[in-house]
């Protein structure tokens, strides 16, 4: 009687290949999501050793507090209206040197925008959303002032025109062109948002 045959053995020597090809098929082809942060510059380990003098009325302090209540200038405040109260602290021109404010000159408040400081304060048991929306509404008031006046000096929304100059895809001599404009309206409202110790309590 004739021997059976075993059965036909599969050749696996390929199969390191095939995984690594694809290991490296993967690697290339995915794309990972990064988390988008926020634009702030810390402060120095050294404090300067003659700090400016900052008058009162050209700070303007919010509060948060555990709560997610607001606290500005010592009076409580509904989120919706704290943008519209930064835009006019921002742009009061109390000194006269702003000749492109529409701010009400009110001599207790700001002297003009070069000199008015956001100062921001929240609890260590603060919301994450509600610091974040917080955030959102203040630079938002300095991206309202701006495009405003990047619409009069230039017509278009300043932050079109920094988004543009900031794509590294924007080819040099339209970089240029703008790198001018967007720091001429940056400097008219320089963005000073300052973040205080946070509370414990």
């Amino acid at each position: 009687m004739p021997r059976r045959k075993g059965a036909p053995e599969v050749n696996a020597g390929s199969m390191a290949d095939i995984a690594f090809l694809l290991l490296i098929f993967f690697l290339v082809t995915t794309t990972i999501e990064t988390d988008a942060g926020l634009d702030r510059m810390l402060p120095p380990m050294e404090p300067p050793e003659n700090p400016p003098i900052i008058k009162q009325k050209n700070i303007f302090t919010v509060n948060i507090n555990k709560n997610g209540q607001l606290l500005v200038e010592d009076n409580l405040m509904n989120l919706k209206d704290l943008r519209s109260s930064a835009t006019a602290f921002l742009e009061n021109g109390a000194d006269g040197t702003c000749d492109y404010c529409k701010g009400r000159r009110d001599p207790s408040s700001s002297d003009n925008p070069a000199k008015a400081i956001i100062s921001l304060k929240n609890d260590r048991e603060t919301k994450y959303s509600t610091y974040i929306t917080v955030q959102n509404e203040l630079v938002g008031a300095y991206n309202d002032l701006r495009n405003r006046e990047a619409q009069r000096l230039f017509g278009r929304d300043f932050t079109e025109m920094e988004a543009e100059y900031l794509n590294p895809e924007t080819p040099k001599s339209v970089r240029d062109d703008l790198k001018d404009k967007v720091k001429r309206v940056q400097d008219m409202f320089p963005q000073k948002l300052s973040e205080a110790e946070t509370s414990t309590n």
